[in-house]
């Protein structure tokens, strides 16, 4: 008889930082909602986009020529349109409306109670800018299941800078040991292991795991496993 032993739930966490987007709020959502006007090529400019997003993210970190990431997202939908030929009029302003009405994960509301019901604090710790994100927030009515929401415009530069992750520490006023670091993006889930905090990588899109520096404590597919991680 094989005999299944839980893993002990992770101890010493006294708050638990969420990544926003693909973590808490979904971006495909955005082209999910413009599928009248983008056809099969929704899905295509979702993943097209999210990818230029990213990539000029860490670009400009590498220069050092910031800019907001409400610029970034508007460029690398450019980006997207152009390289997919969608140029119908309107479709540029509505896509990026909706990128500020991102659905929340369905699961996402009761876990965060539950986090707080166990005496954790909740935080996000986003590239998005502080309207963006006050913005989806709000949408998704988290506002009171969130003692901060961090932009790194606080710190000048993209995650997966330190500078990001001790911003994080900074507010919290606490040890990066005693931080418990939740996304979706298995590369700001490496760099936040590095960084000292503890990671629990939530790998909804079957990734491959990083060649990089740090290690995630655990691994689940959707925020719903967070709690029992908990003991909440």
């Amino acid at each position: 008889m094989v005999v299944i032993v839980a893993e002990a739930p992770l101890a010493g966490i006294a708050a638990c930082v969420f990544d926003a987007y693909g973590t808490l709020f979904d971006f495909a959502s955005a082209a999910a909602n413009c599928r009248d006007a983008l056809g099969d090529k929704a899905d295509r400019l979702t993943a097209l986009w999210r990818d230029k997003q990213l990539q000029y993210s860490w670009l400009r970190a590498l220069q050092g020529r910031h800019a907001d990431f409400w610029q970034v997202t508007g460029d690398a939908l450019d980006f997207a349109l152009e390289t997919l030929d969608l140029r119908e009029p309107g479709l540029r302003d509505r896509l990026m409306h909706l990128y500020l009405e991102l659905a929340a994960f369905s699961e996402v509301p009761e876990v965060l109670l539950r986090v707080k019901s166990a005496g954790r604090r909740t935080a996000i710790l986003s590239n998005g800018t502080p309207a963006m994100l006050d913005a989806v927030v709000r949408n998704a009515g988290l506002a009171d299941r969130l003692d901060h929401v961090l932009s790194v415009e606080e710190a000048g530069v993209y995650k997966p800078h330190p500078k990001v992750y001790q911003l994080a520490a900074d507010r919290l006023s606490l040890a990066p040991k005693e931080i418990l670091f939740l996304s979706s993006n298995a590369w700001d889930a490496y760099a936040a292991s590095a960084f000292g905090f503890r990671v629990v990588w939530c790998n909804r899109y079957g990734q491959q795991p990083e060649r990089l520096p740090g290690m995630p404590d655990r691994e689940i597919r959707t925020v719903a496993e967070l709690p029992p991680l908990l003991g909440a």
